[in-house]
This record gives structure tokens, C-alpha cells and sequence, in this order.
């Protein structure tokens, strides 16, 4: 049981966007929803360190996540910071349903992880 690099590396993406939404635009929201999902996803990649087949909790906060930020990037055309949370947050989904469908061997994974 070795920790989730990665998953740890998107949560605080994540938590760190929304902490330079607030303070490049004084956006409140940015900083609460930043804050909220970095959480959320902070938990997840203790959970899925803890147990690598418990990741449901990242994988549906990413699936959401992704939808939303890849609907804002779809209207606005920006890429910063919609389109690049939309891209990373798509990559966590298709990484854990690689893992979900056992396309990645969990015990190999995990030592390179």
C-alpha cells in the first residue's frame, strides 16, 4: 500500500486553483468550490492509498468535476483554468476506469505509483 501520487498531485491542483481564482480575481467561489473539491479529492486519494480498489469516491468527484469545468471550458473557449482542470480531471476518470475494468494490474501499479 504505497501512496497515490498522482491522486494526491490532482487534489491539491485542484485546491491550489481555487486559492489563485480568489486571489488573481477575488473570486469567493472559485476559492470555495477550489477548496471543497481539493478536499474531496484530498479524502479520495487517502482512501484509494489506503485500499487501491477503494476509488470511488475520486473517481465520481472527478467525473463531476470534469463535467463541469469541460462545460465552462466548452462556453468560454478558455483554456486556463476550465480546460486544463477538465483535462486532468478526464485523465483521473480514465485512469480509474482502467482500473476498474482490470486493464492495469493493481499490484504493478501501485509499486510504480
Amino acid at each position: 500500500m504505497g501512496l497515490d501520487i498522482l491522486s494526491y498531485a490532482y487534489a491539491a491542483t485542484v485546491a491550489a486553483g481555487g486559492i489563485l481564482g480568489y486571489v488573481k480575481a477575488g473570486s469567493i467561489p472559485s476559492l470555495g468550490a477550489g477548496l471543497l473539491f481539493g478536499s474531496v479529492l484530498g479524502y479520495g486519494a487517502f482512501q484509494t492509498s489506503q485500499n487501491p480498489n477503494n476509488y470511488q469516491l475520486i473517481y465520481g468527484t472527478s467525473a463531476v468535476l470534469g463535467g463541469l469545468m469541460g462545460y465552462r471550458f466548452y462556453n468560454s473557449g478558455k483554456f486556463m483554468p476550465a480546460g486544463l482542470v477538465a483535462a486532468l480531471s478526464i485523465a483521473m476518470v480514465v485512469r480509474f476506469t482502467a482500473r476498474q475494468f482490470g486493464l492495469v494490474d493493481m499490484k504493478q501499479a501501485s509499486e510504480q505509483e
